[in-house]
């Protein structure tokens, strides 16, 4: 370590885009995909040349972007009230972006827990980023577990750590709805416990997959100051590769953000792309009811595997474990089943004790399905 590097830094891994490859390169082509969740659809070809057509003619790239998202912040907030179902009052004051949902974790971090001032509480296995950007912060993570069978959080252990966690105490509760890697929405026990927390904490509901389990809390914002939801351009809209995340929440703690937001954060391209992505959400949310159906396919078939568990889906990607007593050892029969599907062809997210799959086109889920039965035929019992 230099000398002048904190000395914690040295305990942490950098975040590893695609853990199962042995390089920093990304996946190759001639692989299918299936472990990071995003949409298998690319943007359709006229909207690509609607934004090439931004860029050759709209945007200066010697100017800066626009720094307020003003116009970005109505058009989202416009879509949210749309896709709550009922009326809202939900504007631009309502509306934070940030440089993919990362951003806007690390920002709550800042505002919240910085300088000594809170730790978070995380139920795992949930998205891992929580803890990291918080460690790099050196902001304390309190892990709790989750039920076996259902992934519900450990209430009784989450609520005995906010009671008994002091220097620093617990500040943000961190959730995903549904969560990731395991895709269980929030149960009315959990969201019970959620309402039931001090003003004092803020929770944070991470909506990344709202789109495909069409389940939200954006309702009960204008009652509930200490929450804040994110969500993502990612996933439904098809723009994981320009990085645009935004997060609804009360205009005093928009306010906040915004002070720690880093200026021009989001390139004016991702800018136009939001815009133009909103401006079409018709064409391309369409394609959610095929992966919807794909999804029940897929769990369908590999459920009638007897070596596999898997548990229902709210989001677009399925989580399936090995049965317990299937194998001599679970760990190592997980690894090399992981490994065996990238050798076939299909990479996947390992996240103990189970992996994680995105939900592909009919080829690809075709492909997966055959190659899941091929590796489980290869398995040692």
């Amino acid at each position: 370590m230099l000398p002048f590097i904190r000395s914690d830094l040295a305990k942490f891994s950098a975040y590893k885009a695609h853990p199962s490859s042995d390089t920093a390169e990304s996946v190759p082509g001639q692989f299918d995909r299936l472990d990071t969740n995003e949409s298998p659809y690319d943007l359709p070809p006229e909207l690509k040349e609607k934004l090439a057509w931004t860029y050759q003619q709209v945007i200066e790239t010697n100017r800066y972007p626009d720094g307020g998202h003003e116009t970005l912040k109505d058009a989202i907030a416009q879509y949210v009230n749309e896709s709550a179902g009922f009326s809202l009052s939900n504007t631009a004051a309502n509306i934070s972006v940030g440089n993919g949902s990362d951003e806007l974790i690390r920002s709550l971090l800042i505002a919240t827990c910085l300088g000594g001032e809170g730790s978070i509480l995380v139920a795992n296995p949930t998205f891992s980023m929580y803890g990291i950007l918080a460690q790099t912060l050196g902001i304390p993570v309190v892990a709790v577990g989750r039920n076996e069978t259902n992934f519900e959080i450990d209430l009784k252990a989450a609520q005995a750590a906010i009671e008994n966690t002091q220097n620093p105490p617990i500040r943000v509760v961190f959730v995903v709805h549904p969560n990731s890697p395991t895709a269980n929405s929030l149960t009315a026990a959990e969201l019970a416990w959620l309402r039931s927390l001090s003003e004092h904490i803020l929770v944070v509901i991470d909506e990344a997959y709202f789109e495909f389990s069409q389940t939200t809390l954006v309702g009960e914002l204008a009652q509930r100051p200490n929450w804040v939801i994110l969500r993502t351009f990612s996933k439904a809209f098809r723009l994981a590769a320009l990085r645009i995340g935004y997060c609804v929440a009360h205009p005093e703690a928009i306010a906040i953000l915004e002070k720690v937001r880093l200026p021009y954060n989001l390139p004016s391209f991702s800018i136009a792309a939001a815009l133009v992505a909103l401006q079409n959400r018709t064409i391309l949310l369409e394609s959610i009811p095929q992966i919807l159906s794909e999804r029940a396919k897929l769990i369908e078939i590999l459920s009638q595997q007897p070596e596999l568990q898997i548990t229902a889906s709210a989001a677009n990607f399925i989580y399936l474990r090995l049965k317990p007593n299937s194998f001599n050892s679970q760990d190592a029969a997980l690894k090399t089943f992981h490994q065996k599907l990238r050798t076939l062809g299909t990479v996947v997210r390992h996240i103990s004790p189970g992996l994680r799959i995105t939900v592909g086109t009919i080829e690809e889920n075709a492909r997966t399905i055959n190659r899941v039965q091929a590796a489980l035929a290869n398995l040692e019992f």
